[in-house]
């Protein structure tokens, strides 16, 4: 482990900065943790919310509305004084210099730092196969629930309207490629849609003929959690309706289904509108960019190595947490990995300034796994007990609420879970078209056309701090030349 001195005071309020990226959990619960902190601190994110990503299934199939788990961060973060949000990519981190740049919409803003946290997270993977994004959404941010709450409510109106047999069925077959977590509670909401929720809701289709399949690669369903439970959770998977497929393989995918090889590799072909992609992550491409910078080693899934600090070789200063890092441990991509990194990493930093001896090495303190597999029943793996049934899902219940940030969320969430686990309704089902074909279009026009929309400066940097405006424009024409 390397150290070294406590930043100097450089800001204009006479304190050290922290910069963090990503409003994640491992980029809030760090600037959290430095609120009593005599420092200033500004997170950096592409979006101005803080998103909670384990219960994205839950807006993409109507239960819950995306405010509730994606509360703005400027709110969580409004009573702590040392503290500020920017809205923005980061798009270069100069580490000599000690500089975070970041751009939103033609606009370039330079962040000074004498401490950086990298916690930008993780994308979806499609292991080399980009083309399945335009007909497989993934599950990653509250632009993909959108997307996918318009193409699943969507698939059953076309599949009213529809009068060929062969068409019907291709609007009402769902596939979810990927039998993680994630996987297994999105194809569970699904059945649960079709079964309950939709049932009486239309007049020239029954919703509970339509066909939900799980596919994936492995030889069993929740790998993590361990076969006893992996095969509890795969039968109750076929008792909701869930057709579970182990050992396949997606091998080609377009507008009107998807190639699959399974284990004796044979190929079939799968006639299904509605595709989610929930296998594999990418980590953010600032790991390759740090990689590049620090000569720190970079994996295939686009993790930067950390040491055992969480601190790049050379550069105590430089901080890297949750799905980002690559530690000796090999630690899971799950939140609460994110969340303790981001805590320790904090304070590491109050330690360097209050002149103490740095904590040893950081060590997660596994608090278990858990998974919904449809109303009032869940497995969960804690501290080697396993729990199934409604036990499970009262646990994962609790946990899950304990985590939401804000009481309004909680409130709003308890009220929308009891109308959707006790009674049959969703209280979020309006889907439109510029959910479903937003995405494509923006890809499609590019970024010069959000650009071009704005107005206002764009040819020259702004940055919020003392530094001189004129040599900033000056440091990045230096950059770019």
């Amino acid at each position: 482990m390397t150290t070294s001195p406590a930043p100097t005071a450089s800001s204009s309020t006479g304190r050290p900065r922290v910069v963090i990226i990503g409003s994640g959990f491992g980029g809030l619960f760090a600037a959290k943790a430095l609120r009593n902190a005599d420092v200033d601190v500004t997170v950096v994110a592409k979006t101005g919310h803080h998103l909670f990503q384990p219960l994205l299934y839950q807006v993409a199939t109507g239960i819950l509305s995306e405010g509730e788990i994606a509360p703005a961060t400027r709110e969580v973060l409004r009573h702590q004084k040392n503290a500020k949000v920017v809205l923005g990519e980061v798009v270069d981190i100069d580490v000599d210099a000690r500089t975070v740049t970041s751009t939103i919409l033609g606009r370039t803003t330079i962040h000074p730092y004498d401490e950086l946290i990298v916690a930008a997270g993780a994308g979806q993977s499609y292991f080399g196969n980009d083309r399945f994004a335009e007909f497989a959404p993934g599950m990653k941010s509250i632009d993909d629930a959108l997307e996918l709450r318009g193409r699943i409510f969507g698939a059953f109106e076309l599949a009213e309207l529809a009068t060929d047999p062969a068409e019907v069925d291709r609007l009402m077959t769902f596939v979810v490629v990927g039998a993680g977590p994630t996987g297994v509670e999105m194809a569970g909401q699904i059945a649960e849609l079709a079964h309950r929720t939709l049932r009486r809701d239309f007049r020239n289709i029954d919703p509970q003929r339509a066909r939900i399949i799980l596919l994936d690669g492995a030889p069993q369903v929740l790998p993590p959690f361990g076969p006893k439970l992996g095969e509890k959770a795969r039968r109750h998977l076929n008792e909701i309706g869930v057709e579970v497929q182990l050992g396949a393989l997606v091998t080609d995918m377009d507008a009107d289904g998807l190639t699959v090889k399974d284990s004796d590799g044979q190929l079939r072909r799968i006639s299904a509108a509605t595709k989610v992609w929930a296998a594999g992550v990418q980590a953010s491409p600032l790991g390759r960019l740090l990689g590049e910078k620090t000569g720190a080693e970079v994996d295939r899934a686009g993790r930067i190595a950390v040491q055992s600090d969480l601190t790049l070789p050379g550069h105590p200063e430089i901080h890297v947490v949750g799905d980002m890092a690559n530690h000796p441990d090999r630690l899971p991509g799950v939140a609460q990995v994110a969340i303790q990194g981001g805590r320790y990493a904090a304070d590491q930093i109050k330690r360097r300034l209050a002149g103490r001896e740095p904590r040893g090495a950081f060590r997660y303190r596994d608090k278990g796994n858990m998974a919904t597999i449809s109303r009032f029943s869940a497995v969960a793996d804690i501290k080697k007990m396993k729990f199934e049934g409604f036990i499970a899902w009262v646990i994962w219940l609790v946990v899950h609420l304990f985590y939401i940030i804000g009481f309004k969320s909680r409130v709003t969430t308890v009220l929308h879970w009891m109308v959707s686990f006790l009674g049959r309704g969703r209280s979020q089902r309006v889907a439109t078209q510029q959910q479903v074909y937003g995405r494509l279009a923006l890809e499609k026009l590019g970024p010069g056309f959000e650009a071009s929309k704005t107005g206002g400066p764009k040819d020259h940097p702004h940055t919020p701090d003392e530094v001189n405006a004129e040599q900033q424009h000056d440091f990045v024409g230096r950059r770019t030349a």
